[in-house]
């Protein structure tokens, strides 16, 4: 049979007899293993009929009453290794109702941006940069809070570390080691100092458990900022203005 060639040709070889029956003789590959079908966090995904979650209380001098702010989660690739959880409503809840359009519309948002899916992480950072007019507050701890909406947003960060979306940096054992070394050199001076009649009647610790007179750290907003050997450390993070 002719076979007519219309294009210019670049280059031949020569098949021979056994190359034909090479390819046949060759033995099958083998078909590729299944893969999971791996799902993404997207606003087009349907609410499940059951979802997991955490409620947290917040106290707050500002209110009368606690807020119980509650994260739902959304298990997408459950019992497989591509498992995860995602945040993916909230709800806030108090009997105090002078703020209740504010919460109400910060939970819808918040909650639209969970389940638009991506990385919604960046919500903490904008929550927690919010300050109240007339002033922050202590919580428990000695932490300082700008605002309820900064707490509000310290809750959530909690929450996401919990799930493993934000995963926090543990402090190394040398700078533990340090920080305990410093305290333990701190509390040695004051209890020193305690024991002329002027400050007999002073107290031992603050209610956050670090020393009297401690000012706030600018790292991790607690107070317990001291000042040793003429420079300003943190006994809680091991921040210091000496470097």
């Amino acid at each position: 049979m002719a076979i007519k060639i219309e294009k210019k040709i670049k280059g031949y070889n020569v098949v021979k007899p056994e190359d034909k029956a090479a390819p046949a003789a060759a033995p099958a590959a083998p078909k590729e293993a299944p893969k999971a079908e791996v799902i993404q966090m997207h606003e087009s995904l349907e609410r499940p009929e059951t979802l997991v979650g955490s409620t947290y209380k917040i106290k707050s001098p500002l209110f009368e009453h606690a807020l119980y702010v509650t994260l739902n989660d959304i298990v997408l690739n459950a019992g497989t290794p591509y498992e995860q959880r995602r945040p993916f409503e909230i709800f806030i809840n108090s009997k105090n109702m002078d703020h209740f359009q504010w919460i109400v519309a910060l939970t819808r948002i918040t909650s639209a941006v969970f389940r638009k899916g991506g990385d919604v992480t960046f919500l903490v950072e904008e929550m927690k940069a919010v300050f109240d007019p007339r002033g922050g507050y202590f919580k428990a701890g000695g932490v300082y809070m700008p605002s309820i909406v900064a707490e509000i947003g310290t809750v959530i960060e909690q929450h996401m570390k919990m799930i493993g979306l934000i995963h926090d940096p543990e402090m190394d054992e040398s700078t533990r080691k340090l920080v305990a070394e410093k305290r333990a050199a701190y509390e040695a001076v004051t209890a020193g100092k305690k024991a002329t009649p002027a400050t007999t009647d002073a107290p031992a610790e603050t209610t956050n458990g670090f020393p009297p007179g401690a000012t706030l750290c600018a790292k991790c907003n607690t107070q317990a900022l001291v000042l040793m050997d003429g420079c300003q450390t943190c006994l809680n993070c091991g921040y210091s203005k000496c470097g």
